[in-house]
């Protein structure tokens, strides 16, 4: 007869635990979405003023194109401009690489990681498992943040399409998820969390950088094409929806990165 009183192992530890020892951390990054939703959204009916027109009208073309401000008069150019395209971006992209360096590369240095795969544990199935703790992670951000928005859209006046916020919302979770999984995947390569912060922190500012040098350069437009923030925000989904193809590439680079980061820690030495 075969043993049934044998404990069955837990389905997907390395997720479960993921997600139940960083419960708090994502509380409080949650929080901290929400107090800047707070602090900017409200502002908006504010900001309809001539001397703010005269203000923006002063400045540099390029400078407002820079910055995201040359909609600002609208209620979804304001909220690009204020929470997606800069503070809200910010606080999403720390977050992420701070995961995705953890995940690997920082388990790996602190020594969970060989304890892990010395229980059993496969190495594929870790990488997997570690990418699918981000992509929930991000997701519960991206439902946080469409409902606090949603919340202040009419308080605030700021006339969001419910559908357009939703994809929205997809486009920054997208965008986060490729700072993400690139440091996930630096961790699978080099089983350093310095490298990972690193690779995951050079994405987000080189697709800022490269959309913003094309903004203001008919010359180097061509090089928004290379920028995953232009992907995610480009075609400006708040104003007009969807832009399948943008989403698409940012999904399809993070499952890239995946993969770069599964068959990275498949076929090297763990270091104890």
């Amino acid at each position: 007869m075969s043993d049934r009183g044998g404990a069955r192992p837990a389905a997907l530890p390395i997720l479960r635990r993921a997600l139940t020892d960083g419960w708090r951390g994502l509380l409080g990054w949650t929080v901290g979405l929400a107090a800047v939703a707070l602090l900017y959204l409200p502002l908006f009916p504010s900001m309809q003023s001539p001397e703010l027109t005269d203000l923006l009208d002063s400045l540099p073309p390029a400078l407002v194109e820079t910055i995201g401000y040359q909609n600002i008069g609208t209620g979804s150019g304001y909220t690009q401009a204020t929470f997606f395209g800069l503070i809200g971006y910010v606080l999403l992209t720390i977050a992420a690489i701070t995961w995705g360096a953890a995940l690997i590369g920082g388990a790996e240095e602190s020594g969970r990681l060989e304890l892990t795969l010395a229980h059993g544990v496969g190495r594929a199935s870790y990488a997997l498992q570690s990418a699918a703790a981000l992509i929930v992670k991000l997701a519960w951000l991206g439902l946080a943040a469409w409902l606090i928005i949603w919340a202040l859209n009419g308080p605030a006046q700021l006339d969001l399409d419910a559908g357009k916020l939703w994809w929205t919302v997809a486009a920054w979770v997208g965008v986060g998820l490729v700072s993400a999984t690139a440091a996930l995947a630096a961790g699978g390569l080099t089983g350093r969390r310095a490298w990972s912060v690193g690779a995951g922190a050079g994405v987000a500012v080189a697709g800022y950088t490269l959309q913003a040098v094309a903004n203001n350069s008919a010359d180097l437009d061509g090089l928004r094409r290379f920028s995953p923030f232009d992907w995610a925000f480009g075609n400006a989904p708040l104003t007009n929806g969807l832009d399948g193809g943008g989403l698409a590439l940012l999904l399809g680079v993070s499952a890239l990165l995946i993969a770069v980061a599964t068959l990275g820690l498949a076929r090297r030495d763990v270091l104890g």
